[in-house]
């Protein structure tokens, strides 16, 4: 092994977000403008790079605007970018994203609108439906986060809430073509989950909304369950006619940032095992498994010696008990260390690609063998930390938080358990 646990750690987790910045839209753009007016919209922690991309490719006219979290900003000159809040929704998303409707609307045939969508954009778009109002939809979004539901649970709600979400601003653009560019953010890669596919066609129902609610004993407020309950206009279906114009290309994705993480790991001399980009379940139950893992690894050895590296993505989800400072990194990363209690030789590092875990900016933590012992040392019980939901508060006291700012993209989670052999842990130790 070339390089010690936390710095190998970390230099994957780079190439990882390196592997997810915007890229060259060049493959996925049309060879000629089109006859007609070219319209950038877009919406996501990754939008505005992503529009800074294609106002460096695109030399022809073009007009637009794309709305991104606060922080994640980029300099463009002919495509507007506005911040916004994220996870829950504020007064400069609903505006951004009115704008953004009024932008697609009245177009023709000849007409083209680039829709530039990536993780975080199903907050930042955010239109009321008919009768409803930024409140009730902040007050959804917040039960749904503080919940433990899944992403996409929480889509499918949003997009029948919505007059933007689940196809509709593609059926407003209409009869105009639509091309979409996509960052993948979520498990499958599916594009009607990432940023409540506002693009694509939507299969789920207000049936499976309404059925979400009463899953998680959301009856609050009253008219957004009124709302459902109507079930007045459903999304844009599979063949409706309005979405017959509209493609989606794929740019970048979990896998790609993970295979790119392997790299690293292989030039270092560690062997790596991805196990997965689209592993779901509860953070603190998924670090249990892990651990198991992990520990089944360093217990029975790696031939020759070898160290290895276990690689996953996906999104997991933190179900709300307790008041600290929490996100679904650094829950997984406590539960985690509390499941090794000090195995020796292994280190870890999860994050998310965007550089913000929860409300905080931090991105995730790492954990070593000393973890608890370092904790238990300055009266920290880790067990009570996990139990409080303060991942945040607990590696923030131990110096052990790993931040980047904002990324300007995302592709969801990272982490990374590295069991170190018998030589590689001579040299850790050094």
């Amino acid at each position: 092994m070339t390089r010690q646990p936390l710095s190998l750690l970390r230099a994957m987790f780079d190439a990882a977000v390196d592997a997810a910045t915007p890229p060259s839209p060049a493959a996925a753009l049309p060879p000629a403008p089109p006859r007609g007016r070219l319209v950038v919209v877009g919406a996501g922690k990754a939008s505005a790079a992503m529009a800074k991309a294609v106002e460096d490719h695109w030399k022809g006219p073009l007009t637009g605007l794309v709305v991104t979290r606060y922080g994640h900003g980029a300099p463009c000159e002919r495509i507007e970018i506005v911040e916004a809040a994220h996870p829950v929704p504020d007064a400069a998303g609903e505006a951004a994203a009115r704008r953004i409707l009024d932008l697609v609307q009245g177009l023709g045939p000849d007409d083209l609108v680039l829709a530039l969508i990536s993780g975080g954009g199903s907050s930042l778009l955010s239109v009321p439906a008919p009768g409803l109002t930024l409140a009730d939809k902040q007050a959804v979004n917040s039960a749904l986060l503080r919940s433990g539901a899944h992403i996409g649970a929480m889509n499918c709600v949003r997009k029948h809430l919505s007059a933007i979400k689940g196809g509709r601003l593609a059926a407003a653009a209409y009869p105009a073509r639509v091309l979409t560019l996509v960052i993948s953010d979520v498990p499958g890669d599916d594009p009607s989950t990432i940023a409540s596919g506002p693009t694509v066609p939507d299969e789920t129902t207000f049936a499976e909304a309404r059925e979400i609610l009463a899953k998680y004993g959301i009856v609050e407020p009253a008219s957004a369950v009124a709302h459902l309950e109507r079930a007045a206009e459903e999304t844009p279906k599979p063949g409706d006619p309005r979405l017959a114009h509209a493609e989606t290309v794929m740019i970048a994705t979990p896998q790609q940032s993970l295979e790119a993480a392997a790299e690293v790991a292989r030039a270092a001399g560690v062997t790596p095992l991805i196990l997965g980009d689209a592993i779901e379940g509860e953070a603190s139950e998924v670090a249990k498994v892990m651990a198991g893992i992990a520990r089944q690894v360093a217990l029975r050895g790696q031939p020759a010696g070898a160290p290895c590296v276990l690689i996953s993505g996906g999104e997991t989800t933190v179900t709300i008990r307790g008041k600290g400072r929490g996100g679904r990194n650094v829950e997984f990363m406590l539960s985690l260390a509390v499941e090794l209690n000090g195995l020796p030789n292994v280190f870890a590092l999860a994050g998310d690609t965007d550089g913000v875990d929860g409300a905080e900016e931090v991105a995730g933590a790492v954990v070593t063998p000393d973890t608890l012992a370092r904790a238990q040392a300055q009266g920290i019980d880790a067990k009570r930390s996990l139990a409080n939901n303060d991942g945040h508060g607990f590696f923030e006291a131990l110096g052990d938080q790993v931040v980047t700012g904002p990324t300007l993209t995302n592709v969801n989670d990272f982490r990374a358990i590295l069991i170190l052999g018998p030589q590689g842990a001579a040299k850790a130790e050094k």
